[in-house]
């Protein structure tokens, strides 16, 4: 079965040999505390930054899913708001996560293919800070991307989140890139907090996310100083000057992380492959009988995650039709759960299998 799930997804072929490699080192029993598993964490961090272009002063820690990273920054990093833009199902659970911790955070709702702009955000903070009485934003506030939204298959543009943090440069900008990290380039000195799941474009199994803070983040962090839970902020970047964590972690995920990054291209040449492989889709399906892009604007569209929309009994019967053949497709999400489907354009699938499951759609016919 060739997985075009849009995560949990293909993982590398190399993942086969790297287990063993891990049984047979003993890596599976490594104490989290030994200098061994210490020099494996510095070595993944060092890994990460060289071959993601992380900058070397960014801190990088590590959770257990993109929902944990939700919660460690409603915890540590927001004071009393957040200011949450999106258009799907996760940015929105990502803010009703914040929510629950903190009543006064924001959301501002755009359609999935409306191009967001300076002003509009602008408009949607001066209104937020009219009901509360302020008249500015505060300076500890939050500001949350979703930059790649998994559920409809659009992503934000990594010019505007630039330019928001150019006319907000006191607040911090935290991004949710879940299903863009390892897949795309990132200007990560343009945003505060990234952080993503491993199970897409890192092509690994679940079980462990990675969050990546600048240092205006880090200050911020040390300067709130919450420190209530386990998974506490400043305990995290506390241990991580270590190479240790707060609690025993996913070693066998760090270890495959490590021995993935060690193979991997460097990110300049793994984006370039992704956008060019990802408009070929777009062109694809734009002219498919059946099937057609669910994002019209071309400016929005995610270049990892290609949503189609056409009617339902084609798409549960093209899905059923996969499977038989060999593929397995994503399913619609939330509001679109009946009308799309969802394919993965993620490092790890080769182009051999891309144009295996074209052929198969071309070849397939639906009543």
């Amino acid at each position: 079965m060739i997985n075009f799930n849009v995560g949990p997804s293909k993982v590398y072929p190399a993942i086969q040999n790297f287990l063993q490699e891990a049984y047979e080192t003993g890596i599976l029993g490594l104490p989290h505390r030994s200098q061994e598993f210490m020099d494996m964490m510095k070595k993944v961090i060092f890994l990460l930054k060289q071959k993601l272009q992380i900058p070397p002063q960014y801190t990088i820690i590590f959770a257990s899913s993109a929902t944990e990273c939700w919660e460690i920054l409603a915890q540590s990093l927001v004071v009393s708001k957040s200011y949450h833009l999106l258009n799907g199902a996760f940015g929105e659970k990502w803010y009703q996560y914040t929510h629950y911790l903190h009543r006064k955070s924001e959301k501002h709702v755009f359609e999935i293919n409306d191009s967001l702009d300076v002003e509009r955000i602008q408009t949607f903070f001066t209104f937020a800070e009219r009901r509360s009485g302020k008249a500015e934003l505060e300076d500890k506030a939050l500001i949350c991307f979703t930059q790649n939204e998994t559920s409809n298959g659009t992503q934000v543009p990594l010019e505007i989140i630039k330019q928001v943090q150019e006319n907000f440069p006191k607040q911090l900008i935290a991004v949710d890139a879940t299903s863009s990290m390892a897949g795309i380039e990132f200007a990560w000195q343009n945003a505060d907090i990234w952080y993503a799941s491993v199970q897409k474009c890192f092509g690994l199994p679940a079980g462990l996310a990675i969050m990546v803070l600048s240092e205006k983040a880090v200050a911020r962090v040390y300067e709130i100083g919450e420190h209530k839970h386990y998974n506490s902020l400043l305990k995290l970047c506390e241990q991580i000057q270590k190479f240790q964590t707060t609690h025993t972690p996913n070693v066998l995920g760090l270890y495959l992380l490590m021995r993935v990054m060690e193979n991997n291209e460097n990110i300049k040449d793994i984006d370039k492959k992704i956008r060019i492989r990802a408009e070929n889709w777009y062109r694809f399906f734009e002219k498919h009988p059946y099937f057609r892009p669910l994002i019209h604007n071309e400016k929005v569209r995610s270049s990892t995650v290609i949503a189609l929309q056409g009617k339902p009994e084609r798409i549960a019967a093209i899905k059923e039709k996969a499977k038989q053949a060999g593929f397995r497709l994503g399913n619609g999400y939330d509001k679109w759960k009946e009308n799309t489907f969802r394919i993965a354009n993620f490092p790890a699938i080769s182009e051999q299998e891309i144009k295996q499951l074209q052929d198969f759609f071309l070849q397939t016919e639906l009543e």
